[in-house]
């Protein structure tokens, strides 16, 4: 008598099992690293109704500094930058001076011009509201505050 063999058809289907492992792992990895992505200052905000604000990328950017000493630092480029001193004030009134000659001389050649203002922790609140009473002398409509993360 012969003996009938039986022969395994050929599977014709994906093995999934690798792709699952992989998609476990980068669940793993997401849920790990997602929390450190929070970032800022808890502050209850009141509920009001408002609009996104427009962000021009034309515009040039003025970057403000005020350290410890209480004297302002600025640098003029097309992103913010902090690493660099463009020119430096001792006064607020300097500081007004040169800013609203930056303003001036940029609207007259039709330039936006965003303001932000970075302040040294050790700063007091007091010189901070100052130097943004300065950039209204100085015609600023909008400034931008600037925080580093911790």
């Amino acid at each position: 008598m012969a003996r009938i063999r039986n022969r395994r058809k050929p599977v014709a289907e994906m093995n999934v099992v690798p792709y699952i492992d992989v998609m476990l792992v980068l669940l793993v990895i997401f849920m790990v690293t997602a929390p450190m992505l929070n970032q800022g200052v808890k502050v209850d905000l009141p509920q009001v109704s408002s609009e996104v604000l427009p962000q021009d990328n034309d515009a040039l950017v003025l970057t403000i500094s005020i350290k410890a000493d209480k004297t302002y630092y600025w640098n003029m480029g097309t992103e913010v930058d902090v690493d660099t001193i463009q020119d430096q004030a001792v006064s607020l009134e300097q500081m007004t001076q040169t800013v609203r000659a930056i303003i001036s001389q940029n609207r007259s050649m039709g330039k936006q011009v965003q303001v932000f203002v970075r302040g040294d922790k050790a700063v007091d609140y007091g010189t901070v509201m100052a130097a943004m009473g300065g950039l209204q002398q100085a015609e600023v409509g909008n400034v931008g505050l600037i925080t580093e993360a911790p």
